[in-house]
């Protein structure tokens, strides 16, 4: 999961840097218990969660491969996306934020990232952030955000996405990490919400948690443009943990009912099981 933010105030997150046993060069960001981000130092390819492989689908997928591009980065953590699309994509230009500016000082002195590449990251709310961007200015717009395990509610409504879309450019694209478990209500509420937005979508994540059988995450992908559907769901199937991606009618189905989020009625992503990390 990414990097924390809040609308409100809440208390202090707990931070902590735990080295990985099986890879000497990496490290794991934990925030009140929870694992926000692995970082490999020696290998910034090496994506370990498997949200994040998904994520690294979409970078891959944005734009001709190596072809430099804009992105923007909604919840910095330890700053693994980024640092994949620094070595992937190189000369593209990154800006990055999160609410904590303790933990983005600690990211910045214990993990640094490669200077050469351009990348910047800000302390502040990322809503706010995001509303400060010129339109169209990003070729790819991530949101990872989370307070702890949950995303808090004014990055769930149909006016944070509208934000997103404003900025993304027509042959961009924009994430969002979803975490929900049974019955799916959020993640199909995020369904519905970028709809109202996004002429185009898609939703990657395993089959059981698709299925509702266990908690986890699931990325949205949202596009003014066609999608590339079918290269992601490649990707997804021969991934490690193997996804499947759901679109068109097969995805208007699983969000069939659900009603769009409004930021006079949003709420945080539901908590996950007790125990889960």
């Amino acid at each position: 999961m990414g990097g924390g933010d809040t609308g409100a105030a809440r208390e202090r997150p707990r931070t902590e840097l735990l080295r990985d046993a099986d890879r000497p060069d990496s490290w794991v960001l934990v925030v009140d218990g929870t694992p926000q981000s692995h970082v490999d130092l020696a290998d910034p390819t090496h994506l370990d969660f498997e949200y994040v492989r998904r994520l690294g689908h979409v970078v891959d997928l944005v734009a001709p491969e190596r072809e430099p591009v804009d992105a923007f980065h909604l919840g910095a953590g330890a700053l693994t996306l980024a640092r994949y699309v620094a070595a992937t994509r190189p000369g593209s230009r990154q800006r990055a934020v999160d609410i904590d500016a303790d933990l983005v000082a600690l990211v910045r002195r214990e993990l640094p990232w490669d200077r050469r590449a351009d990348l910047r990251v800000a302390a502040g709310d990322a809503r706010t952030w995001l509303a400060a961007r010129r339109e169209a200015s990003a070729d790819l717009v991530v949101c990872d955000v989370f307070a702890g395990a949950r995303t808090p509610a004014h990055l769930t409504s149909v006016e944070f996405v509208a934000e997103a879309a404003r900025v993304v450019r027509p042959d961009g694209l924009y994430a969002a990490n979803v975490g929900d478990g049974r019955p799916l209500r959020h993640a199909r509420a995020q369904v519905a919400t970028a709809a109202r937005v996004f002429g185009h979508l898609a939703l990657v994540a395993e089959p059981s948690v698709l299925r509702g059988r266990r908690f986890g995450n699931l990325v949205l992908v949202a596009g003014h443009r066609e999608l590339p559907v079918d290269e992601l769901a490649r990707r997804a199937h021969r991934d490690p943990d193997m996804a499947r991606v759901l679109s068109g009618d097969e995805l208007d189905r699983f969000a069939s009912g659900a009603a769009v989020v409004r930021d006079a009625t949003a709420e945080d992503s539901p908590a996950p099981p007790e125990g889960l990390f």
